[in-house]
């Protein structure tokens, strides 16, 4: 399936403290949804005040970037967290983004999980439940009777936990990294997994948001249905990157803008 439109989407606010990493306020002036780090794995207070002004000032979505507590490891190292622990973890991140979100006149408008849990949660039907458990406790009082958008891959354990709790699940597909014959994305610590060359980046994007398929790191088509499209803050050279495919998919016809 491919969409008329599609939103963009990049994780920000992956600072701490003296360091950044992210270059948030230009990224913020192309993309359509900001994902802000909540302090498990990347992020702080002043810096997640910082980007919900500069998101909310500019109209972007500002979406929970939730993740292990893992800040040494940047949430890219798998953990075994008890459900009811993750539950809770999510429900804080959550609440504390949205203390900045509402400060800056704006609110969290969807949940999408960083690095480890966002891979573990593809296949994991236990912390799958626990990361759509921790999104209604802290989604009462934010959104719809706690109807928050759940932003993951098509066909995911977290997307299958999501339609059962009754929250709106959101596809997503990424334009930087590579994806195996079953539609996953090839692990990190895999070569060719980051997709560097920014015109296959561009291509890549563009096949997806207008035709719904790429081509896998085996060379087979794979189906990859997107509401929206991340590209990653951290990459070398994101913001022109970003630039770059936001215009290519304005100039073959698909509108660049938010799920929600």
């Amino acid at each position: 399936m491919t969409w008329a439109s599609i939103d963009l989407n990049a994780d920000l606010g992956e600072g701490f403290g003296r360091w950044t990493l992210t270059d948030d306020e230009e990224l913020l002036s192309v993309v359509t949804s900001a994902n802000v780090a909540c302090g498990f794995h990347a992020g702080d207070a002043v810096t997640m005040r910082r980007v919900c002004e500069l998101a909310a000032a500019r109209g972007v979505r500002i979406g929970a970037q939730v993740s292990y507590r893992d800040l040494a490891g940047f949430g890219r190292r798998s953990m075994d967290v008890p459900a009811d622990e993750l539950a809770a973890e999510i429900a804080y991140q959550i609440g504390a983004l949205d203390v900045f979100a509402r400060a800056a006149g704006s609110r969290v408008s969807y949940v999408k999980p960083h690095g480890a849990l966002y891979n573990r949660v593809v296949r994991d039907e236990v912390q799958a439940a626990a990361v759509v458990e921790g999104v209604l406790l802290a989604g009462g009082g934010l959104l719809d009777g706690g109807r928050l958008p759940v932003l993951g891959l098509p066909g995911s354990r977290l997307h299958e936990a999501a339609g059962k709790a009754g929250l709106p699940a959101v596809t997503e597909a990424f334009g930087d990294r590579a994806y195996t014959a079953d539609g996953s994305l090839l692990p990190r610590g895999q070569e060719g997994a980051v997709v560097t060359d920014p015109a296959e980046v561009v291509e890549r994007s563009v096949s997806m948001a207008r035709f719904g398929v790429v081509t896998a790191h085996c060379g087979r088509s794979v189906a990859v249905r997107a509401r929206s499209l991340c590209l990653h803050g951290d990459t070398p050279g994101a913001v022109g990157l970003a630039r770059r495919v936001r215009a290519e998919l304005e100039a073959t016809g698909v509108r660049v803008e938010a799920f929600v």
